[in-house]
């Protein structure tokens, strides 16, 4: 945690990594994929277990790929909240669908909700690399880790 905070802290000083079609094209697929795949957390999760080990393949690239860019702090942190097990994100959602076997209706929108607006927070920034989106995203980090 605190390494976060001294990591984003000190992020104002860093230089912003440039726009990144790849970056910004990966955000919106596994927005897509994931969405689609929650959709289906109402069913038994060893109906699926495929197409989720697809998606966690994808989501580590991302955090890798994201790991390995210069100046990309922000992106990278926020990356690894969505794969975090221990966090209420995408990984943690499909971990807790694995250990339940299907979520219920109700509780599914709203953490599909919560998963989408964070993967819509890294396409706004990784669209913009403005301050604004920038720091909303720092914001966010801070309040999750």
């Amino acid at each position: 945690m605190t390494f976060v905070v001294v990591l984003l802290g000190s992020c104002s000083a860093l230089k912003t990594a440039p726009y990144d079609q790849y970056s910004f094209q990966k955000a919106v697929e596994l927005k897509v994929e994931a969405s689609n795949l929650m959709d289906k957390a109402t069913t038994p999760f060893s109906e699926h277990e495929e197409e989720v080990e697809d998606l966690m393949l994808e989501l580590e690239k991302m955090v890798v790929y994201e790991q390995n860019k210069p100046n990309n702090g922000i992106s990278y942190e926020m990356w690894k909240l969505m794969a975090n097990k221990d966090k209420n994100l995408l990984t943690g959602l499909l971990q807790r669908w694995e250990e339940q076997g299907q979520l219920g209706q109700v509780f599914l929108s709203e953490a599909k909700s919560q998963v989408i607006e964070a993967i819509d927070m890294i396409i706004l920034y990784e669209g913009k690399k403005d301050k604004e989106t920038e720091g909303t995203l720092m914001q966010y980090i801070l309040q999750n880790n």
